[in-house]
């Protein structure tokens, strides 16, 4: 009799829910959504490295703040809308793309796979989206541009000397690249406390891999006379120097890392032809202020006359569709997609775009919007 007790109660622990083993996804398809994928990153990665990719500043608290906004704000379906024909087709200075949902220039990306860009490249070409690239890109733009099969958008660092810049600048161009996307929230400095202590628990010999001049594990800056301090992070700007960027090249300028109205009118003034509205992935300054509820008023100052593009917080499709609601022309992501790199390479990546592009046209038919251009105010509150 006891026997028989034991040999159900243990049939019952095996069955309960409270000590079961949570099934591991062993192959992106079995990933439901894209905060799944952080998960296995953190597993996939040693801690450096993962730091390097999962920091804030400070306390995180801009970095938290992105995503939790999203969740402020309601969404407004309307029903019986026929949404049969729904398409999710974008264009931005006259390229036309499936989705609005663009790749964000993140760097070292060899620190997450060994293929790297290159691997990001080709999931953003088989699956259609727009592709920006970053200077301390860990494969050169040449090879990421081959593997894409277009030239990319060209993320700018600037340097402390012009020349270092407009090198940058030159070979970008060179290459083919349409749009130099000239990045300015971390010109002051960033104070990454997260990076720091998880890279004191990596028992690697980091000098293995880092060893020299920090430029020259970085192709784009090969044959040019960099110095420490030449990237961005330690070098301000002005005004006037969207004025030279002018000059120096053909391409469409965008300034990434405007949050306020003011510095929008500037841009404006200056001639800018697109803006993306940024604070780093909250990697930059601790505003506590998410990138969503800048958005406004930056589309507010702009008054159509130039894109807005948008990242920082975005996990959901529901959060694409409110960022385009409030005035975005595109939305880009960061973090999620190098999870994907980081546990599965190019799949990976394929499969976080799969899934926020479903959860976007799912959201679309739910509101009864039937194109991005219908997506408007009047859908969120």
């Amino acid at each position: 009799m006891h026997s028989v007790a034991r040999r159900r109660f243990l049939e019952f622990l095996a069955a309960s829910p409270l000590l079961a083993q949570e099934s591991k996804p062993a192959i992106p398809a079995d990933i439901l959504n894209v905060s799944e994928f952080e998960d296995l990153a953190r597993k996939a990665l040693p801690p450096a490295h993962f730091g390097y990719m999962a920091t804030g500043v400070d306390d995180d608290l801009t970095l938290k703040s992105n995503h939790e906004a999203y969740k402020r704000i309601q969404l407004r379906p309307r029903r019986l809308m026929d949404p049969a024909d729904t398409t999710m087709r974008s264009t931005l200075f006259g390229a036309a793309w499936e989705t609005p949902l663009f790749i964000c220039p993140c760097g070292s990306q060899r620190a997450y796979h060994p293929q790297g860009e290159l691997a990001t490249a080709r999931a953003a070409r088989a699956r259609r989206h727009l592709m920006l690239l970053s200077t301390v890109t860990t494969n050169a733009v040449e090879d990421v541009n081959r593997e894409y099969g277009q030239p990319v958008w060209y993320q700018l660092y600037s340097s402390s000397r012009w020349e270092v810049t407009a090198g940058l600048v030159k070979r970008a161009e060179a290459a083919g690249c349409p749009v130099l996307v000239w990045t300015l929230d971390v010109m002051n400095g960033r104070n990454t406390e997260t990076q720091t202590r998880m890279a004191r628990l990596d028992t690697r010999q980091c000098s293995n891999c880092h060893s020299g001049e920090r430029l020259s594990h970085y192709p784009m800056y090969q044959g040019l006379a960099t110095a420490p301090g030449d990237t961005s992070s330690a070098n301000p700007g002005t005004w006037e120097m969207v004025d030279r960027l002018k000059k120096l090249t053909s391409m469409k300028l965008v300034l990434k890392g405007i949050v306020t109205r003011e510095d929008a009118e500037l841009a404006i003034q200056h001639g800018v032809d697109g803006i993306v509205v940024s604070n780093h992935g909250g990697r930059a300054e601790e505003t506590g202020r998410a990138t969503i509820e800048s958005l406004p008023e930056v589309v507010e100052a702009v008054r159509g006359r130039i894109p807005v593009l948008i990242d920082g917080g975005i996990r959901r499709g529901t959060d694409i569709f409110k960022a385009l609601a409030m005035g975005a022309s595109a939305v880009g992501i960061g973090r999620p997609y190098l999870w994907g790199l980081a546990a599965f390479g190019q799949p990976g990546v394929e499969r976080v775009l799969e899934i926020l592009r479903h959860e976007l046209l799912l959201t679309m038919r739910q509101c009864g919007t039937r194109s991005i251009a219908e997506i408007t105010r009047s859908f969120v509150v």
